[in-house]
């Protein structure tokens, strides 16, 4: 793999950071399961409960939200690359067609010095 695609890189770094990030979200999880289990009237246990709940709904929206950044700037990134080498190819052919249109009048006029010729010939 002599060169990655920073598309591809940007995708595969957004992947490591969300599995690091719902394993602390279920770390934490597991942390308030723990105290909940060992609380001593109901209205801890349910307090607990409700933190290790919601530790995990804030940790799959940011999960979420990180890969949506994440793949929004991948495919920003793909899509400006492709523009550069459509452009590039662009300003190739123009190239190519000036340097033709250039010759072109040259050429029309050894023809019409030809026609000329055999006219008063």
């Amino acid at each position: 793999m002599a060169e990655a695609d920073l598309d591809t890189v940007i995708r595969q770094l957004a992947k490591a950071q969300n599995k690091s990030l719902m394993a602390a979200a279920k770390k934490r999880q597991g942390l308030f399961i723990a105290k909940a289990a060992s609380a001593k009237d109901k209205e801890a246990k349910a307090r607990f409960k409700l933190l290790a709940q919601s530790a995990m709904l804030h940790g799959t929206a940011a999960a979420k939200r990180l890969q949506n950044s994440a793949d929004n700037a991948a495919d920003s990134y793909a899509r400006a690359v492709k523009n550069a080498a459509d452009e590039i190819a662009a300003m190739k052919f123009a190239k190519k067609a000036e340097k033709k249109a250039e010759k072109q009048p040259a050429k029309a006029a050894k023809k019409a010095k030809k026609k000329a010729a055999k006219k008063s010939g």
